[in-house]
């Protein structure tokens, strides 16, 4: 019997392995900065199209600026925490999804909150989670009303991804925003980081904190796909 346990230990432990790596693609590892490529994967090379203007003029492009400043997030580990605030922002080292977003935007000189108050002014009919009853400190930061103000302002692109399929990869684009309305509403931030087949990253923020993933490791329907309409400089 004593055998018998001991040959099954090692199989245990192989198997736990096995999950934690391949699990949705390899989501847990992705989640601790451990971005691990699966093995006799194609390269796919995918053209980069992203907008090369620099409102700010610090000499990165904008969608970059807004990737760098979404990656700030990970890189601190920020927690998963829901809560109200007085004044909208929460303090730094926490937030949701949506804190990602317009902390990202910030990094390209877009101020979020501010275009979204201004926007739900004119029109808060067409905001969901508004009607009539507005609320500054906490529209800017659901989910649904910033769909609606990007589905209103940005460039809409597609949800379909394709792993391996050049054209459709190059469409998915660093700051590009993606939101998912069925299931549990989330939002997050494309990345410029892509595995070997072209599949683009997704910085985003679900419990304990905020990460990095393979967009195809985040199994929700994709109800919408944007890009910020950039003035000048473009490609």
């Amino acid at each position: 019997m004593k055998r018998k346990v001991l040959f099954f230990i090692p199989v245990f432990i192989m198997g736990g392995l096995a999950f934690v790596f391949f699990f949705r693609g390899g989501m847990l590892p992705d989640m601790l900065g451990l971005h691990l490529e699966q093995p006799f994967t194609e390269k796919v090379e995918v053209e980069e199209m992203y907008s090369r203007a620099d409102r700010n003029q610090n000499g990165v492009p904008d969608p970059l600026d807004i990737v760098n400043a979404a990656r700030l997030e990970v890189e601190s580990r920020t927690m998963y925490r829901s809560a109200y605030y007085e004044g909208g922002y929460p303090p730094e080292g926490e937030g949701v999804c949506t804190d990602v977003i317009w902390r990202g935007m910030a990094g390209a000189g877009v101020a979020l909150k501010e275009q979204m108050d201004k926007d739900i002014l004119q029109a808060p009919f067409l905001y969901p989670r508004v009607e009539d009853n507005r609320d500054p400190n906490i529209d800017f930061r659901r989910v649904p009303n910033q769909l609606v103000f990007f589905e209103r302002t940005a460039e809409a692109l597609t949800t379909e991804l394709v792993p391996g399929d050049p054209g459709n990869l190059a469409e998915w684009q660093p700051g590009d925003v993606v939101f998912y309305l069925d299931g549990t509403d989330h939002a997050g931030i494309i990345s410029d980081k892509r595995t070997k087949d072209g599949t683009p990253y997704l910085i985003h923020n679900t419990p304990p904190f905020a990460s990095e993933i393979k967009l195809s490791s985040y199994k929700m329907p994709i109800t919408g796909h944007y890009r910020l309409k950039y003035e000048t400089g473009d490609s």
